[in-house]
């Protein structure tokens, strides 16, 4: 293996569909209304359906990219998913995943050692009763940097690129509770599509990606961070748990794409208790976050179905501040985390989350890790999602070179460096609220703010 070190799935490749608006924006659907079913049911429906889809479990499909569709994608790119309700009436984890299968094979076990998995994209449904409107929900996610790995050519002569749709669910309670719904093990139907508003890039030999982790499912959650499983944690008594991943080649820009979602429904239970999050790599303390958004109140139309979540009436912001650590509807961060300049060899990064407590010994926090970089030039920004919004609440405004900066926590000092990581100049004192780099030549630049309590920040912005 050359310039990537990761984990896979198989075949009949469906037909790519394209679309072109007169926006410009140029569309691939992958999946298209395909029906998930039971995900503890042993039996694969339909997998001798022949549309394209290989069928490894009811909650598991994955398609087999072709030349054409992998040349589809560009600088810019979104994914975009729709769940469907059918007779599943609570609230479920799905992804997306890249899937990296030695080329040529015409099936695969995503247990095989020698498959790839990373997972681009999670989300979680709502309470849907599929006789009520919206019977769909969609969710988006910036990928702008799927256009370098789909263009690799290295990567591309190894591997077969597979996308899998993963969507576990079960009817059981539907079967009961929703009208239509009896005897029936349908659970949603899902839809994906890419859309780009640019030219697709060229075709490079720069990229090195790793695939550094990927979560276990529902059915199989053994290996995911918690504190009471030898195979989950670092040491039993800890929530912590360290991943080690070597990089082939020195790269100028890298990051690693961090995804996290804490779980467990029981009393006290850590799906209710919003935690600090800290990620270590190599030692260093590079990130922290406590999951949770402002308020859920943005999906409460898409939960059709009566919960204890969101209940009959509309929820303060510190209502649901006090307990949700992710909304039923909504999707969960991708988590970017900005490495600049990063050399090659064996590395560590370790997720701690040292409150947690796991009442019961239930409740887990499934963790997917990949490492992206380039030995040339530096990665997209990943439009919206920021390098450093899960880090602290920093907010950065760019106008002419001056970069302002703000946040709760006090800033002790600011470095500003180029995409190589080196230092290009410094200052360090107290109550910063802006750097000045006009002075500095075009170009791509990292702003690293040191703020109290030993949290780095780092902002990459173009000159």
């Amino acid at each position: 293996m050359k310039k990537f070190l990761l984990p896979l799935f198989v075949s009949i490749v469906a037909m790519p569909t394209f679309a072109q608006e007169e926006s410009e924006a140029r569309t691939l659907k992958l999946y298209d209304e395909v029906v998930f079913y039971d995900g503890y049911n042993e039996t694969v429906f339909d997998a001798d359906l022949g549309d394209g889809i290989l069928r490894h479990r009811n909650s598991l499909y994955a398609i087999r990219l072709t030349d054409e569709q992998m040349d589809f994608f560009g600088a810019s790119t979104e994914m975009n998913i729709s769940i469907g309700a059918l007779c599943d009436n609570y609230d479920r984890i799905g992804n997306i995943n890249l899937a990296l299968v030695p080329k040529g094979r015409e099936t695969y076990s995503f247990q095989d050692e020698d498959i790839y998995r990373s997972e681009l994209g999670r989300f979680i449904t709502p309470f849907m009763n599929k006789n009520k409107q919206p019977d769909h929900v969609p969710y988006s996610f910036v990928v702008d940097n799927l256009g370098y790995i789909m263009h690799d050519m290295d990567l591309r002569a190894e591997y077969d690129l597979w996308i899998e749709f993963e969507l576990f669910g079960i009817p059981y309670a539907a079967n009961q509770q929703i009208s239509g719904c009896a005897d029936r093990n349908d659970v949603f139907t899902g839809t994906l599509e890419f859309v780009c508003n640019d030219e697709p890039l060229l075709s490079n030999t720069t990229d090195v990606f790793v695939s550094i982790y990927m979560k276990k499912p529902e059915y199989d959650g053994r290996y995911n961070l918690n504190n009471y499983r030898e195979t989950a944690t670092d040491e039993v008594g800890k929530t912590e748990r360290t991943f080690t991943f070597t990089v082939p080649e020195d790269v100028t820009d890298g990051l690693i794409c961090l995804i996290t979602s804490n779980h467990g429904a029981n009393a006290g239970g850590e799906e209710y208790n919003r935690r600090d999050h800290f990620v270590y790599i190599d030692g260093d303390l590079v990130l922290t976050y406590k999951p949770g958004r402002t308020s859920c109140e943005p999906f409460r139309k898409y939960n059709t179905q009566s919960n204890g979540i969101y209940g009959l009436f509309p929820k303060k912001d510190e209502a649901w501040q006090s307990f949700s650590n992710w909304c039923p509807g909504d999707k969960i961060d991708n988590r970017i985390i900005r490495l600049g300049a990063f050399s090659a060899g064996t590395h560590t990064i370790k997720i701690s989350v040292p409150d947690a407590e796991f009442v019961g010994g239930q409740g887990d926090i499934p963790v997917s890790i990949y490492f992206q970089g380039l030995t040339e030039g530096a990665l997209p920004d990943m439009g919206a999602i920021s390098d450093v919004q899960f880090m602290q609440d920093v907010n950065f405004e760019v106008l002419d070179g001056l970069v302002k900066f703000s946040t709760e926590t006090s800033v002790l000092g600011v470095e500003l460096l180029d995409v190589e990581g080196r230092v290009l100049a410094a200052e360090w004192r107290g109550g910063l609220t802006s750097f000045d780099a006009s002075s500095q030549a075009k170009g791509v630049y990292l702003l690293r703010l040191y703020l109290e309590g030993g949290v780095i920040a780092t902002y990459k912005f173009v000159r």
